[in-house]
This record gives structure tokens, sequence and C-alpha cells, in this order.
């Protein structure tokens, strides 16, 4: 089912104290275009696009390429009738889009998100771009390793920026998961905030309506997530997401996020419900026995909540473990799985 209706900065001039400062004073507010050229008040949501819920009034973006919807042509061809039954459906539940630069490096990422926000401005569909190259990435869980450098990053992001503002729908970005959280095991602290908020700048003055990754209930301390999202400017921009590729309950990331955005001024959110569908398990890397949780859905009257999304596609593994191919790759046992637990 689908979805129901600042300038650039010098790095090594802002430590942290700076983007707490930036963060309290309101950084966008200046001209907003940054290294990549992209003006303030781009893209279809504008200068806008931080105040409203981009999922209200559209369906959520398919990507009709995506590796499920490759899975369920190969299926067809294959003459495996039932998982091509169950990949066909699957693909057309609006999913994250992540961009990696393993996957899309520089220079050749904004000719990717361009192809995206073209068949989403043509479908009249919002698609939701997950952001996920920072420095010394999955630091704390390993299976997602790697990024850019410190000097690569910002003009990477502001690659994406540019061509997702062209949009003539809105378009969302989920920035960066697990960093901010991760921040507490490992990482550099300055330098990483600072990052996230230079690409917070670069996709909210594109006019792309940004949430920036909050973890998730059953991992970090909301007080001490707060901060960090304080300082990597979460005030200039929609808010925050959670439970990404994690396992967390509707009921509990809620009452955690509802915390959060208390602490943040109000901030919306939103929720990955992709894999939730069985509820919380100590484990994070391809646990089995789970279920595909609520499917993607606009919510409004329900505190700060935006929508429930599958940011996580669920069909594609964490790591090589339990028996997984390597992050990101599509599992196609594993997504069989997920289709009999959920009653498909």
């Amino acid at each position: 089912m689908p979805l129901r209706r600042v300038p650039g900065r010098s790095l090594a001039a802002l430590t942290l104290a700076g983007v707490l400062a930036l963060a309290g004073c309101g950084s966008s507010g200046s001209d907003g275009s940054g290294s990549d050229g992209a003006s303030s008040g781009g893209g279809a949501g504008g200068a806008a696009a931080q105040t409203i819920n981009p999922y209200a009034d559209r369906s959520g973006y398919a990507d009709p390429t995506s590796k499920v919807a490759q899975a369920a042509a190969a299926a067809k061809k294959a003459g495996e009738t039932d998982r091509e039954q169950v990949f066909t459906r699957l693909a057309e539940i609006p999913q994250g889009i992540w961009l990696t630069p393993e996957e899309y490096p520089p220079g050749s990422v904004a000719g990717y998100v361009t192809s995206i926000v073209d068949g989403a401005s043509a479908a009249g569909e919002v698609p939701t771009f997950v952001v996920y190259g920072i420095p010394d990435r999955d630091c704390s869980g390993g299976h997602s390793a790697g990024g850019l450098s410190a000097d690569e990053y910002g003009p990477w992001v502001g690659e994406i920026a540019k061509a997702a503002g062209a949009a003539s729908v809105p378009v969302s970005a989920i920035l960066e998961p697990d960093a901010l959280a991760s921040l507490l095991d490992c990482g550099d602290r300055d330098q990483r905030v600072t990052l996230i908020s230079d690409a917070a700048d670069r996709l909210a003055a594109a006019g792309v309506t940004t949430y920036i990754d909050g973890g998730h209930s059953h991992w970090i301390d909301p007080q001490k997530i707060a901060d960090l999202l304080e300082a990597a400017g979460v005030a200039e921009v929609r808010g925050f997401s959670t439970n990404v590729s994690n396992f967390q309950s509707d009921a509990d990331e809620q009452a955690y996020a509802e915390q959060l955005s208390s602490l943040v001024g109000g901030a919306h959110y939103v929720i990955d419900t992709g894999r939730n569908g069985f509820g919380a398990t100590d484990e994070w890397c391809n646990p089995p026995d789970r279920a595909f949780g609520t499917e993607p859905a606009s919510v409004s009257g329900q505190g700060s909540l935006d929508a429930y999304l599958w940011i996580k596609p669920p069909g594609e593994s964490d790591g090589d473990c339990h028996g997984g191919p390597a992050a990101g790759q599509f599992w196609p046992e594993r997504t069989m799985e997920l289709a009999t637990a959920s009653g498909w």
C-alpha cells in the first residue's frame, strides 16, 4: 500500500561549540547557498519544506528499479511464481532509497538522484532518500563500514541536494542513520556533528524536507541524543527519524520520539516500521523470526509523528550475519520468511 496521503562553512573553523551557537540562532537564515550552488528556497517545498509534513497529501514513491523490483523480474523470468508474487507486492510499497558513496560516488550521485526525482515528479509522489556516507560510518556495528572523507562528504551531499531540489514534488531525506547515536561509542564528535549540521543546511536550502536520525528507543537516553540533535541543527529542519533498520515496536518508538521531540522544541519525526511487526529483539543484525510492520502511511493527530515509513528496505540484508549477504544486498530467502510471517 502506498503512503496516503546555508551557507557553506569551513569545517576546520567550526567546533562543536560553534555548531551549538549556530543551532541556537538559526544558521539557515542567511543566504542559504552551499558550495554545491543550490539556492535557498529551491525544490517543490521551497522555504516551507521544513514546516510541512511532505507525506500528508501525496503517496510515497516506490522506485521501479529497486533491488526488490529487479528480484521480482528475475523470479518471473525463472518461473518462480511464489517469489514473483511476493517480490512484486513488496516492490509496490514505498521504501527508502539509500544513497551511499560506494554505489553512487561523488560525480555520479546527482544523475541517479535526478532519475528518481524525475520519476517521482511524473507520478506526483514523494521519494524518500536516505543519505548514508558519513566518515567512519557504522563505527559501532561494522557491517556497513565505510563512508567518505570529511573533505568529500559536504560536496557529495551538495550534489544530492541540488538534484533533489529540482523536483516538482516534495522530497524527503533521512540523514545519516545511527551517526549521532553511535557517537556515544565511537567517532569524532565535533567533526561528525559539524558534518551533519552542514549536510542538513545543504538539504534544507535546496527545499528537501529533512529528518536527522535519532537512534531508537532501546539504544540511547533521549536527553543525550537531544543534545546531539540540537547541535546538529534539528531546529532548522523538519525533525528526526527513529528505528531505522531496527525492530522496536510502534508504541515504544512513539513514546521515545515524543519525549525526544519535547526536548528539541517540538520537532516532528518519522518511524521506520519495515520489520518491526513482532516488536523488539535484542539483536540488530538480521535477527530471525521477524515480520513486516505497519505499512507506510501519513499520520496526523498523534503528537509530532509525521508518518510511518519503510526506511530500510525490509528485503535487504543488515550484513553478513545469520547467513545474510553483505549489507544492503537483497536477500530472497529472508524476504520470503518475512512475507510468510506477515501472512502474505
